[in-house]
């Protein structure tokens, strides 16, 4: 990783395409691996409408909210906030979207840049994360950086998801403020 410079900004427009390929283009078996029911997966024009309105929406009024991962300027992966109760709490997504950036450890890297936006820009006290207790490779980022294990327990976390068992996550603003001071 060392020739690689990491980056990460909020979502543009000329985004867009990309995260409808991200939720189009592979097998259900990569999409089930994650915890998504590929029969929930909304149709293109309704992803581009959603990510439109998002983009458009004043910070404080957002309900959903995408930062944009790059590798070397180039876009790799999104981690996104869906729901957002702005200056309360969020509950976070991580997702890479090509399978050879996938358990490199830049999803570590990735999320410590990205948690400023997160907490500064919403003003968030908390914010959770619940991935499929299957998928090691978000619950060990989770970890890495720094959130704290609540719980682990059976729900549908997600508008996309089925229902699994879940590892919850939470990262407070307090714990965060020592994290980066």
């Amino acid at each position: 990783m060392d020739d690689q410079v990491l980056s990460v900004r909020e979502l543009h427009k000329n985004d867009i395409q990309s995260i409808i390929d991200y939720w189009s283009k592979h097998d259900a078996a990569f999409y089930e691996s994650m915890g998504v029911d590929v029969n929930k997966l909304p149709q293109a024009d309704q992803l581009s409408e959603m990510l439109s309105v998002q983009i458009s929406t004043p910070v404080e009024n957002k309900k959903a909210y995408c930062i944009i991962w790059e590798r070397n300027g180039q876009a790799i992966g999104h981690c996104n906030l869906n729901p957002v109760s702005f200056g309360e709490e969020a509950h976070m997504h991580l997702h890479m979207w090509q399978g050879g950036t996938r358990n490199k450890g830049m999803g570590t890297s990735l999320l410590k840049l990205t948690l400023p936006y997160f907490f500064n820009k919403l003003k968030l006290k908390k914010l959770y994360c619940q991935p499929y207790d299957l998928n090691d490779a978000p619950n060990k980022t989770l970890q890495r950086v720094g959130f704290e294990f609540e719980k682990a327990y059976v729900t549908i976390p997600g508008s996309l998801n089925f229902e699994q068992q879940v590892k919850r996550w939470v990262l407070t603003r307090e714990r965060f403020d020592e994290m980066v001071a």
